[in-house]
């Protein structure tokens, strides 16, 4: 083995070359340095996400971390680590409040397109023997739609056939799923006082007089749901603000997983703060303590 004499000449050269090259000694040239690390773009190229559904822009991300290294100026490699890592906990936090508010998109889109969408008509009003079924659907819009629907139909035939015939007496029974109701009752009371003919009227008399009084009977039922119909759909379009706005908060399983996400960024955030202070009190010159930690646990 040979062992290289370096002469004092050459040592001496060497540490003037090195005073010379100790980088820039302007403030200007100083936050320039300062802000090559910013500039390297590694760090927004893990952080900001790229996909089909989601873009999130990296110049944004950049233009971020940038203005936290000038405003906490790191010196030396743990302080800018304690930098990147409160650029990224505000990151994170950004995108929880992204993520919340798609999710109360959802909550109350979703909400009211299932009610949109829901069957307007309940087909067990039908079924049940308990309940008219005209007085349940004189409750809602949609069931006012059908009776005007129904008696309209019928206003036409009886207009057009000069009489309530059987067929069409039939199929408005069946349209209420040939169980009782008001309705069919007042129909058919109305034919019944017509057929006695206690007056002894011509049967061409006796057909007006049936005839005049259906129209007359079926016109003031679609004068009463159009007022009605007025009446529920304020009340309805009230319900529905209402259910919009209660829509506003997400479902207690993800608000939780919201929450429990943005608090761990929180505490990722002080912490990072906390010891880069601390980093740069000592730096300074100040004296720190160390850092009282408290461990909680339970009996």
């Amino acid at each position: 083995m040979t062992t290289k004499v370096v002469s004092l000449e050459k040592i001496e050269s060497n540490r003037r070359n090195a005073r010379r090259s100790t980088g820039p000694r302007t403030e200007e040239g100083k936050s320039i340095a300062k802000m090559n690390a910013v500039k390297h773009g590694i760090l927004s190229g893990e952080m900001v996400v790229r996909g089909l559904g989601i873009q999130e822009h990296e110049g944004e991300f950049k233009a971020l971390r940038e203005r936290f290294w000038k405003s906490l100026a790191p010196v030396g490699p743990a302080e800018e680590l304690l930098v990147d890592r409160i650029v990224t906990a505000q990151w994170r936090l950004r995108r929880v409040l992204v993520a919340e508010t798609g999710e109360i998109a959802l909550s109350v889109e979703g909400g009211r397109w299932q009610r949109s969408n829901r069957e307007p008509i309940f087909r067990g009003i039908f079924l049940s023997n308990l309940h008219d079924p005209v007085a349940e659907l004189m409750k809602s819009t949609h069931g006012l739609d059908y009776l005007s629907c129904v008696l309209e139909a019928l206003l036409k035939e009886v207009v057009r056939d000069g009489e309530l015939t059987e067929a069409a007496f039939d199929r408005v029974r069946r349209r209420f799923g040939d169980t009782s109701n008001s309705v069919t009752r007042e129909l058919g009371e109305l034919r019944e006082r017509i057929t006695a003919n206690p007056d002894g009227l011509a049967p061409e008399v006796l057909k007006d007089n049936f005839r005049r009084a259906v129209v007359a009977y079926i016109e003031r039922e679609l004068n009463l749901y159009r007022q009605l119909r007025g009446e529920r759909q304020e009340r309805e379009e009230k319900e529905e603000a209402a259910r919009q706005a209660a829509d506003v908060l997400p479902g207690p399983a993800v608000l939780d997983k919201i929450m429990r996400y943005e608090t761990t960024l929180e505490r990722q955030l002080y912490r990072a703060m906390d010891q880069l202070e601390r980093l740069q009190r000592r730096r300074d010159g100040e004296e720190v303590p160390p850092p009282v930690n408290v461990e909680l646990s339970r009996e």
